[in-house]
């Protein structure tokens, strides 16, 4: 067979059924080109990793032991034989580095080690006030990410980074909030140097709805590469994954929908200035503040989530219609961008079917048909580990990405 015709080659999935590639360009078919392939977690020989990749055995040999020598593949035994000696296989070795990822909300603080695979070895979760600052909040950060790396019996120098979500907008490229609402003292300071400081390894740093987003996508759904991630809490989000990645916009800006007007809500006026946004209307703050005038105490989104749980039919009747508002902005976004699926998660969602069924409402309603037709709206399934395990893929998939690896560039 000619070597200048590429052919499909068929690998084994974990679900027992196959999967077809074509080889990788040579020329691109780096040491993290074959890393990648090995991520799925299926042994492969030499031979298949040749017939993937397009490269010469002896190259793949020596990328092989380049991969084998950075501890990031190991042995995984050996194949039947055809005669002669049986080929060896090799896999990704997730136990080669541990990352930490800190998930920060306005009141709380969430921290997860993690292997290469997403696997959470040891976690801690505190209530934290982000209001106390960065510093103080950072602070605690490095001590309990010390204390967790102890807990795992890794030393630092097993550490690959870290990844830190906060609770507004974020410069991702620079790791630092940049005017956010509820984060006094946090406006443009230097995570990433503050933390490198006193733990010395790479610090990426996003929004929390990002971070979950990735961390929903990376464990409960990698077979959607369009993806939306709905936070509905004490404020309402968007993280967005096209093609598998976080896509965050021009400044890192994407996916802030709770800032969108909605029709005949002008009246609501809304932490941010103006009026009319989403988030001012259809919040657990929001929802929070309107039973409370109607007479029924409560103090936020658990309250609001409690009282709907217990069957208090106006907060029943609010998340509902909050659901119909979210699904009025996700109607439009679903026309424009046309994901696989829309999952919902955040503390209020936790009130049951009522918040998912008004979203699905008005999405079927005003969307086009060809955009709903395979469209899935689905509960989060992560829960509140998705935030600080999203932090850790961010780390693994900027350190582990092929083109990286391939320049050379150590992790």
């Amino acid at each position: 067979m000619s070597t200048t015709e590429p052919v499909w080659f068929t690998s084994p999935v974990t679900d027992g059924s196959t999967e077809r590639h074509r080889p990788a360009p040579a020329a691109a078919a780096g040491a993290g080109t074959l890393l990648q392939l090995l991520r799925d977690g299926v042994p492969r020989t030499r031979s298949e990793l040749s017939a993937l990749t397009g490269l010469a055995r002896s190259t793949v040999t020596g990328r092989v032991d380049a991969l084998l020598a950075a501890g990031l593949i190991a042995p995984s035994g050996e194949t039947a034989s055809t005669g002669g000696r049986p080929p060896a296989t090799f896999a990704f070795n997730p136990a080669a580095k541990i990352v930490l990822g800190a998930d920060l909300g306005a009141t709380h603080a969430r921290l997860a080690v993690t292997d290469l695979a997403g696997t959470v070895l040891a976690a801690v979760n505190a209530d934290l006030e982000i209001a106390l600052g960065p510093k103080a909040v950072l602070d605690w950060v490095v001590e309990h990410g010390r204390k967790l790396l102890d807990e795992v019996d890794r030393p630092a120098a097993d550490l690959l980074g870290i990844g830190v979500g906060l609770p507004g907008p974020v410069e991702h490229s620079a790791g630092r909030a940049v005017n956010p609402p509820i984060m006094p003292g946090w406006d443009g300071f230097d995570v990433p140097s503050y933390v490198r400081e006193r733990l010395p390894v790479p610090v990426l740093v996003d929004n929390d709805v990002n971070i979950m987003a990735l961390g929903e996508h990376f464990t409960a759904w990698p077979e959607y590469e369009h993806l939306l991630f709905i936070k509905a809490a004490t404020g309402i989000g968007c993280g967005i994954i096209v093609g598998g990645q976080v896509y965050r916009g021009a400044q890192g800006a994407a996916g802030d929908m709770g800032h969108i007007r909605v029709a005949g809500a002008d009246d609501a006026q809304c932490r941010c200035g103006n009026t009319g946004c989403l988030e001012a209307v259809a919040s657990g703050a929001a929802i929070a503040a309107a039973l409370t005038a109607e007479g029924i105490p409560a103090g936020g989104s658990l309250d609001v989530v409690e009282l709907a749980r217990s069957g208090s039919v106006p907060a029943l009747r609010r998340v509902r219609q909050a659901g119909r508002d979210i699904g009025e902005v996700l109607a439009g976004a679903v026309n424009f961008f046309n994901p696989s699926i829309i999952v919902i998660g955040g503390s209020l969602a936790l009130a049951g079917d009522h918040l998912i069924a008004g979203v699905r409402e008005v999405i079927y309603q005003r969307s086009l048909p060809l955009a709903t037709r395979h469209l899935r709206i689905a509960a989060a399934r992560t829960g509140e580990s998705s935030g600080a395990i999203g932090a850790g893929v961010m780390v693994i998939e900027h350190a582990l990405d092929p083109a990286r690896l391939n320049a050379g560039t150590a992790i």
